[in-house]
């Protein structure tokens, strides 16, 4: 593990404004909305958002490293701008999406790419490296398990209780977890100022998950996340075979995906910079140009 080196000019911010390109691209019959800035001559980082947000996570980061940086945000299906068929009509599911992402990734033409790990993101771009471990250039991971460390929080005990019941009863007691008080909730806690937080997130993600059949989405996703976990040997043996330089910056007031999940990379990784932040889940909220800087960085000696 080595600690980041903050030179004047990877601090830099961005010399010139780089206009985000809002598309939409046919994968499968679905429209994959994404978004889209940078020359698409410089090295790719490829976010992928967590929940119950979308690509909409990015909307500062993207601006901040796209003079650089070729930068590509999609929402998965059923989140943000995307399609969201109904749960009869589409498997919700993490291996479904990462495969809905990798296809996404094809019909743009991205042979290599950085990865941006976060909540959701993580399992979907897990199943992405470990299939396809020659097109990632490094990791960036902000809040997202590849570790049963920090998954016996109470966050998680209805979560777990309805992989081991999938029963309409125990389903419908996780659909507190889709309300304005829990959006809000996951944007707010472990915040330094909560006055710096803006409402613009939750008034974006809550139209959307309020949207008629997207609770039962939720609830498919939900269910799907208990097939993680098995997965996590493979990608901690995919990260000690090809250790990819990673970037940890980690939200460590998280009561998600709390620090213990951070510590555990620690173990597999040796080109490893890791940094805690004095925030929550949503760390780009508070601490955005911290971790685009910490980004400049990390990327300017990796990927150039």
């Amino acid at each position: 593990m080595i600690a980041a080196i903050l030179t004047s000019s990877a601090l830099a911010e961005p010399t010139q404004p780089r206009q985000v390109q809002y598309r939409t691209v046919k994968v499968n019959g679905l429209d994959i909305f994404y978004r889209e800035a940078g020359p698409k001559d410089a090295p790719t980082l490829l976010l992928l958002h967590g929940f119950p947000t979308s690509s909409h996570m990015f909307r500062n980061l993207i601006p901040a490293l796209a003079d650089k940086y070729h930068v590509i945000a999609p929402d998965y299906p059923g989140f943000g701008y995307s399609s969201a068929p109904p749960v009869g009509e589409f498997d919700y599911s993490f291996a479904n999406l990462a495969n809905v992402i990798e296809q996404f990734t094809e019909q743009l033409k991205l042979k290599k790419y950085s990865l941006y790990l976060m909540d959701y993101g993580a399992p979907i771009g897990f199943r992405l490296a470990v299939k396809h471990p020659q097109r990632v250039e490094t990791l960036i991971i902000q809040n997202g398990n590849a570790y049963n460390e920090g998954l016996d929080n109470p966050f998680w005990e209805p979560v777990k209780a309805y992989w081991k019941n999938p029963s309409q009863e125990q389903g419908n007691k996780l659909r507190s977890l889709l309300t304005l008080d829990a959006t809000k909730w996951q944007y707010t806690t472990g915040v330094r100022n909560q006055d710096v937080i803006s409402p613009d997130t939750w008034g974006h993600v809550q139209p959307l998950l309020d949207r008629p059949g997207n609770q039962e989405i939720q609830l498919a996703l939900f269910l799907s996340y208990g097939s993680n976990p098995p997965l996590y040997p493979q990608w901690q043996e995919y990260l000690r075979t090809h250790q990819p330089p990673t970037l940890i910056v980690w939200g460590k007031n998280d009561q998600i995906f709390p620090a213990a999940g951070a510590y555990p990379y620690q173990r597999d990784l040796k080109d490893l910079e890791f940094h805690l932040l004095d925030t929550g889940h949503f760390a780009l909220e508070e601490d955005g140009p911290i971790i685009a800087r910490l980004m400049r960085s990390f990327l300017c000696r990796k990927t150039e």
